[in-house]
């Protein structure tokens, strides 16, 4: 069984009387945003210490049980370790802390005691040290009889020092903070004029590390000019779906019509937008707009894929396109079954790549090479899906 362990205790550095742990980030609270992160790790209980009970956090916190978590407020470690269950594996996150699921996602994993650690040299004042020249960079796994011994120390400790040094004192180990986390915008952060430029950062480093070359070298670079100015304003993402959802309808009518490159090009634009608002939504804590842009990109990828051999086929230059058409659709929906259970590479073939193949082959004057090359490319993903599959099995 998985826990969070979360604090709400430190105040905001630039706006009195707030908690850092409530301070906007990227549309939601950053603690909203770290439950976000252990409901994905797999937790399925919250437990959150708090100092007091702010109307921001009381509403944050009932958003986060709407979700689906078992969340509960306490006050001391004493507490906490009774809302635990005693073999519990606990991922506790600092107060204020910024991260990716990349980086969480080795702590959710079956361990012991583990600290994430970077060096203390070149550390802000924000972590806390933990001896030997390195800091505590804010994410730990612990054994929940932790808070147990916590709470059989003197009344006056702070939850969060104490089982940090609970667990240093218990061999717990390190995990080096990678390079590259810092610029992906992990950090403590109890500044709201900061907070913005961390979410851009986190944005930036979630795109970077979808699996596919689609999302890394064409999704990334777009979304690092379009999202920024969006991505802290309220109903952002009803607008980039929207704008994904036109460019998709116009591109379709278009294929239909007869103009195929043009119409191509436009449903890709389409499903751009539409990969930068499930991320955005994803950030947002909007899982239902989230998941209709997840759905939205493969669908409108098998529609253009189907009126453009419809169009090959009305034009007489093929009596085969909607056949191969049908065939690519039926082979792409296979990948996304088989790619489910294994490590996507970064070559295999996405919806928005054979789209972008059927668009450029078509602008080449070859529709119906670009429906049977992005066909093959299709079989070749799954080919090596299902080797992948078999060496697991």
């Amino acid at each position: 069984m998985l826990a969070g362990l979360l604090f709400a205790v430190q105040d905001a550095e630039d706006r009195q009387g707030v908690l850092a742990a409530t301070l906007p980030f990227a549309g939601v609270t950053v603690i909203e945003y770290q439950a976000r992160l252990l409901a994905t790790a797999g937790a399925s209980q919250l437990v959150i210490v708090v100092s007091r009970l702010t109307p921001e956090l009381l509403g944050a916190i009932a958003r986060i049980g709407r979700r689906g978590m078992s969340v509960d407020t306490v006050r001391s470690a004493g507490e906490a370790s009774a809302r635990l269950h005693p073999l519990a594996r606990v991922v506790a996150l600092a107060d204020g802390l910024i991260t990716t699921d990349a980086t969480l996602a080795p702590f959710a994993a079956e361990g012991g005691d583990a600290l994430l650690v970077l060096d203390a040299g070149s550390a802000s004042p924000d972590y806390e040290r933990v001896g030997g020249g390195l800091a505590w960079a804010g994410v730990a796994r612990l054994d929940a009889r932790r808070l147990a011994d916590v709470a059989a120390l003197p009344s006056d400790y702070d939850v969060q020092s104490a089982l940090l040094r609970v667990a240093e004192q218990g061999g717990a180990r390190h995990v080096v903070l990678a390079a590259g986390e810092a610029g992906a915008g992990h950090g403590i952060e109890r500044r709201s004029a900061a907070l913005e430029q961390r979410s851009r950062a986190v944005m930036m480093a979630t795109l970077a590390t979808r699996p596919g070359w689609f999302d890394r070298w064409v999704v990334r670079p777009i979304a690092g000019f379009v999202l920024p100015p969006l991505i802290g304003r309220p109903g952002s993402t009803v607008a980039v779906t929207i704008a994904a959802g036109v460019a998709v309808l116009i591109g379709l009518g278009l294929v239909a019509v007869g103009y195929q490159t043009v119409g191509l090009f436009a449903a890709l634009a389409g499903t751009v937008a539409a990969a930068m608002g499930e991320r955005t939504a994803w950030l947002r804590e909007e899982s239902r707009l989230a998941s209709v842009l997840a759905w939205g990109i493969p669908g409108a990828t098998a529609l253009a894929a189907l009126l453009l051999g419809r169009s090959i086929d009305s034009r007489g230059l093929s009596d085969s396109g909607v056949i191969v058409a049908l065939v690519l659709i039926a082979v792409a929906a296979l990948v996304e079954r088989a790619t489910d259970a294994v490590p996507r590479a970064i070559w295999w073939a996405t919806p928005p790549a054979c789209l972008l193949l059927l668009a450029v082959l078509t602008m080449l004057g070859m529709p119906l090479a670009g429906l049977i090359l992005a066909t093959v490319y299709a079989f070749a993903t799954l080919s090596a899906a299902i080797e992948l599959l078999r060496r697991k099995a």
